[in-house]
């Protein structure tokens, strides 16, 4: 800790700063504990110094630096440390990002753990920006088309068509017998209701 903290004063003013420094960064976030005062300090220095946009491209120095906000119940500085990192691992950020709204959540509720449909709503409510996902999200609706041609089906054939007819409908559509299945079970739903 004490050769990094050396080193970071005495390069503080090259950009981009030595390999060798932000290397050893990484390795220090990786082994210093979530809440250890340590790590702090680290992220305290690298965060203070001109060059932090050059520390924020290791996954390793966003984790930390993510996990000493929450610890502080900074969330908001967290997800703007997201939106800015350049780190490569576009994935682990998004679950960064999940994770920083979890917590919220959980410290709203005053619990240790949240339900799978908790996260999933949380999730929807927080979508991470497209910093962290340039090709967008998934979208879990179907296109209109697909929605109208199932729709002309359920009210001119039936709302609850069997294993054949399932098939060629997603043949037709290119999904899956399930995802058709699922369909017509959330469409009967909606008609009951």
């Amino acid at each position: 800790m004490k050769q990094f903290m050396a080193m970071l004063k005495k390069n503080e003013n090259e950009h981009p700063p030595p390999t060798t420094l932000l290397d050893l960064a990484g390795q220090l976030c990786r082994k210093l504990q979530s809440s250890s005062p340590s790590l702090e300090k680290l992220v305290e220095a690298m965060m203070g110094c001109q060059n932090k946009g050059y520390f924020l491209t290791n996954i390793h120095v966003v984790r930390a630096c993510v996990s000493v906000h929450i610890h502080n119940g900074q969330h908001d500085a967290a997800c703007r440390l997201l939106e800015y990192s350049k780190a490569e691992e576009k994935e682990e950020l998004v679950q960064l990002w999940h994770e920083i709204h979890y917590r919220r959540v959980m410290e709203k509720h005053q619990t240790d753990f949240l339900t799978p449909l908790q996260k999933f709503r949380c999730r929807k409510r927080n979508p991470p920006p497209i910093s962290l996902c340039p090709e967008g999200l998934k979208s879990r609706n179907y296109s209109e088309e697909i929605r109208q041609h199932l729709h002309r089906f359920a009210v001119a054939v039936t709302a609850n068509p069997d294993k054949k007819q399932r098939e060629g409908l997603a043949r037709d559509m290119n999904l899956q017998p399930t995802q058709v299945y699922n369909w017509f079970a959330n469409y009967r739903r909606r008609q009951k209701s």
